[in-house]
This record gives C-alpha cells, structure tokens and sequence, in this order.
C-alpha cells in the first residue's frame, strides 16, 4: 500500500500520522502489508517514517529512498529491522548489483520490461538468491509481462510474492489484466496464488485484433513529477 502523499525534505512529523494508523488499521483485519514509500520521501522525514511503522511489523518498507541515494538506503538499513524493497528504478544486473554488495536490500523487485527481458531476469534472480535476498518482481503491466515473470517465479527458489495489476487503480477505461487476452482465467487467484500456465509460449492468447483497436490513436504516458508548493523540483 502507498505509504504517504509526497512530502517536503523537512515536513511536520504528523504529516506521517495517517500512514501508520492505516497501516495498524490493516493489521487489525488480520493481514499484512508492505509500506510503498515510492521514493515521495526524503532522508529526514523517511527515517522518522520508518521508525514510526516498526512497531507495527510491516512485511517491507519499498523505496524508502530514491535509487540513486543508495547510502542513505544502506544507512536507513542499519537503523531498522523492517526489510527494505526496491528495485522497479533499477534497469540491470549492473545496477543492482551495487545494493546487493553493500547489503541494502532484503527484497529485490525489478521490472522484467525495464531490465531486458526474461534473460536478465534470470541473471538478476541468481544474483539476488546468492546475497540471500527475496525476489519479488514489479509488473503493474498487462497479461505479456506477468507470464514472463510467472516462469521466472516457477523456476526461481527465491521468489517470493508477484506484484500484479488485476483490479490497480492504475487501470482506468476499463481495460484491466484480464483483457487483450482470449484466456483472462489464467489470473484467477485462489487463496493468494494462480495456477501455472500450462498453455504453449508464456501460457496467455493474446487477442490481437483488441490491441491493435485500442492502440489506434493512443498517447504516451508520461510519469507525473512531484511539485512542492514554492514550484520547486521535487522529483521529474
């Protein structure tokens, strides 16, 4: 779940208030949680934020610090017992490597669409697996992207949870997982898991005819930046 709105460097302490009380509101249901800081929060305010969640024993704390800080994440990684993920802004063995060498990561989450496909990925999960660290893949992405990592998932030991994009608040037009595919049954979750696929290729029919229907006038997406109210730069 996302851990807060995007802050200032310096911002007041009860700003990270409502952060923690969703998450005991969580934990109360009887569940458990992963805190996505999203990199929205900076070196003062993260480590204040992940002292605050500690007691209330969230599965990880995922970007707590935006990749390119990656001493600050290491430091942040001495000071708290909750695991640290990250991942999805890292394009290569060659870039995550570095985190796994200085022991800052606990949970890696590449994106297979941003690393290089199925190939890396493989390279990327023996990585992880020889530091001891989990691999759980970021893919809030459609059917094609999910299937390749379901093999990586079926065939790597330390795989341990697979984000996916089934009912996000991403999906807005009323396109979801389940389309661009003649078989959306094969993301039916039973008890937190799917079932392999056991279809030719990665195991998904693409309908090619939606795609190039609603491709036809598409525009790019554009990654929003964070804005602070003095119209400072903030994160682009």
């Amino acid at each position: 779940m996302n851990g807060t709105e995007d802050l200032g460097w310096l911002d007041s302490p009860s700003a990270l208030d409502h952060c923690v009380e969703r998450l005991k509101a969580v934990k109360a249901l009887g569940m458990d949680a992963g805190i996505d800081f999203h990199g929205r929060v900076h070196k003062p305010m993260a480590k204040q934020l992940a002292r605050a969640l500690e007691p209330h024993r969230p599965m990880f704390i995922e970007e707590p610090l935006l990749s390119e800080h990656i001493d600050g994440i290491k430091a942040l990684s001495q000071q708290t017992s909750i695991p640290i993920a990250l991942g999805e802004r890292l394009h290569s063995r060659w870039d995550v490597r570095p985190f796994l060498e200085a022991g800052a990561v606990d949970v890696l989450q590449p994106d297979i669409s941003h690393c290089g496909g199925i190939s890396e990925m493989c390279r990327i999960a023996a990585m992880a697996e020889a530091y001891d660290v989990a691999l759980a893949p970021h893919c809030p992405l459609g059917p094609i992207a999910l299937a390749a990592n379901i093999q990586i998932a079926a065939s790597t030991p330390n795989h341990v949870i697979q984000e996916m994009s089934l009912g996000i608040h991403y999906n807005v037009g009323g396109q979801d997982l389940t389309s661009y595919t003649h078989n959306p049954e094969v993301w039916n979750v039973n008890g937190g898991y799917i079932n392999l696929m056991t279809g030719p290729g990665l195991g998904i029919e693409i309908d090619e005819e939606q795609v190039r229907r609603l491709s036809k006038n598409a525009k790019a997406w554009m990654s929003p930046g964070f804005i602070g109210p003095g119209g400072e730069i903030r994160e682009w």
